[in-house]
């Protein structure tokens, strides 16, 4: 996978680099062994420091704005929410040619959950509807707009030039004109019913931890924020079975429009993703094709 490819204005990071931002900001941790955490996230990169932490560095300008919500937020939601989060241990500044914050987190342990390879798709399909639950239950004032939280018409163009795309690359096999229906239903839906929720956002299986089939970390808040209830639907498509997708939809109680929104938004992030990801990260363009054919199957 190659990060330079998959977006511009990707600082070049590695291990030595880390190590002096570390020693330099941060030396009781200069000691600790640094080592790449492979990951097919695209906006920040990861670096274990010892055993018990992990640094993060966003890879390009994009990725700061994430870096600061978190240090704001994380500490103000993680006793609200039934699952781990990221916790903040030390704040980096900018250093050593590196131009952006980034900030070491305690690790969190566990493995990203696999489309298809679920071990108790119906147990963790209730913990994610428990955790979106809480999320949707915060009240604290002051809250920014989520990354994906707005209108679903806002989506329109560029779902509509992800589907063209498509249509140019007929070995991907999408059924363009069946993708384009589904799109537009979400259209059609009726907008939210009431004020905007917190969300986290960005609900991908990287962003989820699990140990024993049963969901123990949510990570990567970059993307969280207020806005449309429908935007934490993701998982329904992008992991769990059909059954299991069921189960998650009872226990949050999602109306047929909210249910419409939920399935086109996450049907336009693997448009989009597909034709921009294919050559340059697997993990992104697997998962994409994967939600394609799990909203067309299900109509």
């Amino acid at each position: 996978m190659s990060t330079e490819q998959m977006h511009p204005g990707v600082h070049p990071l590695d291990e030595g680099l880390v190590r002096r931002l570390v020693a330099g900001q941060f030396p009781r941790w200069a000691g600790q062994a640094v080592r790449r955490v492979p990951s097919g996230g695209t906006v920040n990169a990861m670096y274990r420091l010892g055993d018990a932490m992990v640094v993060r560095l966003p890879l390009t300008r994009g990725g700061a704005a994430d870096i600061a919500r978190e240090r704001e937020w994380l500490p103000r939601l993680a006793a609200r929410l039934p699952t781990a989060v990221p916790e903040v241990l030390g704040a980096g500044e900018p250093a050593e040619g590196y131009p952006w914050p980034w900030s070491v987190y305690r690790w969190l342990a566990g493995t990203n959950p696999e489309a298809g390879a679920l071990s108790e798709p119906a147990l963790l399909a209730g913990d994610l509807a428990g955790f979106v639950a809480a999320m949707r239950s915060i009240g604290l004032p002051g809250a920014p707009e989520a990354y994906r939280g707005g209108p679903v018409a806002t989506l329109d163009a560029s779902t509509r030039a992800a589907i063209e795309a498509l249509r140019g690359i007929p070995q991907e096999g999408v059924d363009c004109d069946a993708a384009t229906a589904v799109w537009e239903e979400a259209l059609r839906a009726p907008g939210r019913d009431g004020p905007p929720v917190w969300l986290h956002g960005d609900l991908m299986p990287g962003n989820l931890l699990v140990d024993g089939g049963r969901l123990t970390s949510v990570i990567d808040f970059g993307c969280m924020g207020v806005g449309d209830p429908a935007c934490d639907l993701f998982p329904a498509w992008n992991l769990l079975p059909a059954h299991a997708r069921q189960v998650f939809r009872e226990a949050l109680g999602v109306d047929d429009a909210s249910w419409a929104r939920g399935r086109g938004r996450t049907l336009s992030q693997a448009l989009i993703a597909l034709p921009h990801y294919r050559r340059t990260n697997p993990s992104m363009a697997a998962n994409a094709r994967h939600v394609i054919r799990a909203v067309l199957e299900e109509g």
